[in-house]
């Protein structure tokens, strides 16, 4: 799988902000990439945990976690892809669902009970942050419903953290098919010329005057992968809600309402996560293609 961090600048296209993982190492190794205070969360992102929230109740798939995928529930071929990164320190799976939690206890992963008030993953994963014996710098938030996430993806989000200081959060966008460009279940995303997010969307983004998709445009694919400074992640929760947050449901939009910075990795994966029932068939033929089991 090839991989890119955003960063730079130049007057091209998109695939100009996209140097390879090692130009953006040797860049941040030189301190070439600091281009703003990271105040008030400065200090040194070593040790990271991978949260799986899990929750069996679903406007639009009701029990998704537990849904079989070729024999084996969603929640543990998840589970099974995020112990593969090899940046993570720990993985548990944060649940409010005594059923989703026994049965991945049965196959052998750590399970931390947390309340049904949750809003999102995001605060889900820091209820189970608060109750974890070690300390963290970094949480993955892993979406249950990637069964095909690639280890390598958690590992480029984790990097793009720990080497942007000025970002608090980082996560992953993929190429998107120009059919694919309204779909409301695909959220979208806009990065700038330095990769850092601009915006996302389930609408068309960018939007254009003829209302089609732009066959020659780059539409970029949210993964639903987020990576916090998890002293931000402690902050998050108490943030009041943001109006482009509530319209377009989702969370990541309140990061940036607020201010924050949001880090990008581009990444090549084909696999799309698992929204509603029909999904479960598209991924069971991608892994019989892929010879997966």
């Amino acid at each position: 799988m090839k991989l890119n961090f955003g960063g730079g600048g130049g007057g091209g296209g998109l695939a100009e902000w996209l140097p390879t993982v090692a130009a953006v190492s040797a860049a941040f190794t030189a301190g070439m990439l600091i281009t703003h205070l990271p105040s008030p969360f400065t200090r040194a992102r070593r040790t990271a945990v991978g949260i799986i929230p899990a929750r069996f109740s679903s406007s639009r798939f009701e029990g998704k976690p537990l849904a079989l995928i070729l024999g084996k529930p969603m929640i543990q071929r998840t589970w099974e892809q995020a112990k593969l990164a090899t940046d993570l320190d720990y993985v548990v799976v944060a649940t409010d669902d005594e059923r989703i939690a026994a049965c991945c206890q049965a196959f052998g992963a750590e399970v931390i009970m947390t309340s049904e008030k949750c809003a999102n993953g995001t605060e889900r994963c820091y209820e189970a942050l608060t109750k974890l014996k070690r300390k963290f710098d970094i949480v993955v938030n892993i979406q249950g419903d990637e069964p095909l996430i690639d280890p390598e993806i958690i590992n480029g989000v984790i990097q793009a953290l720990k080497n942007s200081p000025d970002a608090k959060f980082s996560t992953a966008v993929t190429a998107l098919k120009p059919e694919y460009a309204s779909d409301p279940n695909r959220v979208k995303c806009i990065v700038d010329r330095h990769g850092y997010a601009i915006y996302f969307s389930r609408g068309m983004l960018p939007f254009n005057k003829k209302s089609i998709a732009n066959p020659e445009f780059p539409y970029l694919l949210h993964l639903g992968i987020q990576c916090y400074d998890s002293k931000f992640l402690a902050v998050y929760p108490h943030m009041p809600t943001t109006p482009l947050q509530v319209e377009e449901d989702l969370e990541q939009l309140k990061v940036l309402e607020n201010g924050y910075r949001m880090k990008i990795i581009k990444v090549e994966h084909d696999a799309h996560g698992v929204d509603i029932p029909s999904d479960i068939q598209s991924i069971e033929n991608l892994m019989k293609l892929r010879h997966l089991t």
